[in-house]
């Protein structure tokens, strides 16, 4: 079992096909909404069919604001190094500091030749790319740089621009000198699934941790990331089932095999949401629950002794009590209570488990701030545009109302699968374990329920809104509809996530999640 206790990512491999461009812009608009990492694209110069992944990469940055960019992996036969170092830098500097740089050492010779690359034997490859490597990070660094190699020679150039951020390095590698010079240099590990399947990982992932602590490396400070593929469905095998059947299978391999970040080759809309969506955040809280069992110290916010036990010191967030709407659809003081047992002491595994609730609901309301902003952001657009009756102000509503649109199913969806889980794993166990909490856990539920139905009643807005042109009355009237709703949202979610906290914390820090 090996988890080096990376915090899990996900992240987005489209085609970078030529003829499917405005699909391929609109999939990586929808990854960026959806709360994915970062989006990888391959890169094969002499494939007629492929964008350039470098010019790509550069409109991706531009087009997004918060997702990280890499291509996955790079040619380095095919891109000099001093070149490289600059093409990345500055699109770090463009992009505020959301590039990583994923290698390759070449493979396809005839195509590296015919594009008039040099042809390297399998060693030759690998000196090439250790002297890349040296060449990159000594232009990142500025100032003068001078390197006498076999393959790469640079003599007194003033390097530069400095990158916003020290770039991470990825290596795909699976071939035994390759993966010495993984675990000696880089900073992540990205095999892919077809390359290196599942039942190999636990091999080379041995390979790699042996070859870290031969270069004087601990093996954490290698990432691992995992390209996959896969369809949902009904049947058996990896990445071939429901979402919970992906979930299970990707936090096993977080966890028996220390991989931490997915990043799926797809190029459907539907695949990417169900991906984001229920499986991500799935997969979270799996490897979050196995890392909080005994024997898994979390760090927590102040430093205890390991294995001395002090009263509860996690802390339930203090509801203020503001509503937006003043319809909250229950009654708050009839809600069942149940006190914490006098005396009661924890240890810091035991303290972990319920903390994990409130960083958990921490995100959940840090994610509704953001659909709170995004529709305050359409609707001062409409405001300014809406007088307006040309195409492209008519073009950009729609396509800020589609926008709206994603992020606000993609909250719901979470939300949803956040209270699933509860009610189908965590209450029943809780329930199993402390009987006197029966009456908080059908109150949770129950509520649980409503915020359901409030959930349906903005999906319900948020078609009204997107299935009209999006602009004249009819939209500012579809748009209030959807503020009335995303503040009940804000007000029911508000309420139940801080009194589920006042409640759970000390049952989760005797219980577990089971």
């Amino acid at each position: 079992m090996t988890d080096y206790g990376h915090e899990l990512e996900f992240g987005l491999f489209p085609t970078p096909a030529s003829d499917h461009l405005a699909e391929l812009l609109e999939l990586v608009q929808l990854a960026e909404v959806l709360g994915l990492d970062l989006v990888s694209v391959q890169d094969h110069p002499y494939q007629s069919r492929y964008l350039d992944t470098w010019t790509l990469l550069s409109v991706l940055g531009a087009r997004t604001r918060t997702i990280r960019l890499a291509p996955n992996v790079a040619s380095l036969p095919l891109r000099p190094p001093v070149i490289l170092a600059k093409s990345a830098a500055t699109l770090d500097l463009v992009t505020g500091g959301r590039v990583e740089l994923g290698l390759g050492a070449g493979a396809f010779w005839d195509a590296i030749e015919a594009a008039g690359g040099p042809r390297r034997t399998p060693g030759q490859a690998v000196d090439a790319l250790s002297e890349a490597i040296g060449i990159l990070r000594a232009f990142w660094s500025g100032g003068t740089v001078s390197f006498e190699g076999e393959h790469y020679r640079v003599k007194g150039l003033h390097a530069g621009p400095v990158p916003t951020h020290p770039i991470p390095i990825w290596l795909g590698a699976y071939k035994p000198r390759m993966i010495r010079l993984t675990g000696r240099l880089a900073d992540a590990w990205v095999p892919s699934m077809g390359y290196a399947d599942p039942s190999a990982l636990s091999d080379l992932n041995a390979r790699l941790d042996d070859a870290a602590v031969a270069a004087g490396r601990a093996p954490q400070e290698i990432r691992r990331i995992y390209n996959v593929f896969g369809s949902f469905g009904t049947g058996g095998g990896f990445l071939r089932g429901t979402p919970s059947d992906w979930a299970e299978q990707l936090a096993g391999l977080a966890v028996d095999e220390g991989m931490s970040t997915f990043i799926l080759g797809t190029d459907d809309a539907d695949t990417l949401h169900r991906f984001a969506d229920e499986v991500a955040p799935a997969v979270k809280e799996l490897v979050e629950a196995e890392r909080s069992l005994p024997g898994t110290v979390r760090p927590l916010p102040v430093e205890v002794e390991p294995g001395t036990a002090e009263p509860l010191r996690v802390r339930p967030t203090v509801d203020p009590g503001d509503r937006l709407t003043g319809e909250l659809p229950w009654d708050e003081p009839s809600r069942p209570t149940l006190d914490e047992p006098a005396g009661a002491s924890y240890t810091p595994e035991q303290q972990a488990v319920p903390q994990h609730l409130v960083d958990v609901h921490d995100a959940l309301r840090g994610e509704l701030d953001q659909v709170r902003d995004i529709v305050d952001q359409v609707r001062r657009g409409h405001l300014t545009v809406g007088a307006a009756r040309s195409a492209i102000n008519t073009m950009t509503m729609r396509q800020n109302n589609w926008t709206l649109g994603a992020y606000c199913e993609s909250y719901c969806r979470v939300v949803t699968g956040h209270h699933t889980l509860e009610d189908r794993s965590i209450f029943p166990h809780l329930r199993r374990s402390e009987p006197g909490l029966g009456a908080v856990l059908d109150r949770l539920a129950d509520e649980h329920e409503v915020i359901a139905k409030v959930l349906d009643a903005l999906d319900r807005a948020l078609v009204d809104l997107v299935g009209g042109d999006g602009t004249g009355h009819a939209g500012e009237r579809s748009l209030e509809a959807l503020q009335h709703k995303v503040d009940l949202v804000t007000d029911t979610m508000l309420s139940h996530l801080a009194y589920e906290e006042r409640e759970l914390i000390g049952p989760l820090a005797r219980h577990g999640f089971g």
